[in-house]
């Protein structure tokens, strides 16, 4: 794991945002946010690899630096690059970096949590074994996660007080190749840099 900021001391319970940040936006940041109400310090971890994809247009350097530069105003938040792309992978690469005894806890929204807990692994009983080494803070996203009941004690509802509906890395990138308005959208910090990296690609 390579990291670009680190914050001071070492936690007893690490929220760790993975994602793809293209780019980071405001919701990235209020979920980062709400996740310091439940945990000692927040990873904004990037993928070096994705499993069922790949970096697109802005590669992973330039996107690093922008969580770098949108997440400078907050101490507790740190930001690195993972070299694996699963969460299992993740867990075990925080556990290198931060010691066996810290606790791990995803931050993530309703449709990652469904994926996760559905996913066809090929045999029975994985999920359980990868909520042994973490555990899942879910927000709302198109409604709110209901996790399996023998599940519910490892996946926890995350109340984020911002309201981020409509606020997507996607919908940022729609609105650049489309001529509207969205700046609105990502942290004020790095405005100039997304027009730079993505509104000159259009």
């Amino acid at each position: 794991m390579e990291f670009l900021r680190k914050a001071a001391g070492r936690p007893s319970k690490l929220g760790i945002l993975p994602g793809a940040f293209h780019p980071p936006t405001r919701a990235h940041l209020a979920l980062g946010r709400a996740a310091l109400a439940e945990v000692d310090e927040v990873l904004f971890v990037l993928p070096r690899a994705f499993p069922h994809k790949h970096y697109e247009g802005v590669g992973l350097a330039e996107r690093a630096r922008l969580v770098a530069a949108a997440t400078a105003g907050e101490p507790r938040f740190s930001v690195a690059v993972s070299e694996g792309g699963l969460f299992i992978e993740m867990a075990r690469e925080c556990r290198g970096a931060y010691g066996a005894g810290v606790e791990l806890w995803f931050v993530c929204g309703r449709d990652a949590a469904e994926r996760i807990v559905n996913w066809d692994y090929g045999r029975p009983g994985v999920v359980e074994e990868m909520l042994e080494e973490f555990g899942l803070l879910v927000a709302e996203r198109d409604g709110r996660y209901q996790p399996p009941r023998g599940l519910a004690g490892r996946i926890r509802h995350l109340r984020v007080g911002e309201d981020c509906s409509g606020v997507s890395a996607t919908e940022v990138r729609r609105r650049i190749a489309a001529g509207e308005a969205w700046e609105a959208l990502v942290p004020e910090a790095i405005i100039d840099e997304v027009r730079r990296l993505y509104a000159g690609r259009h």
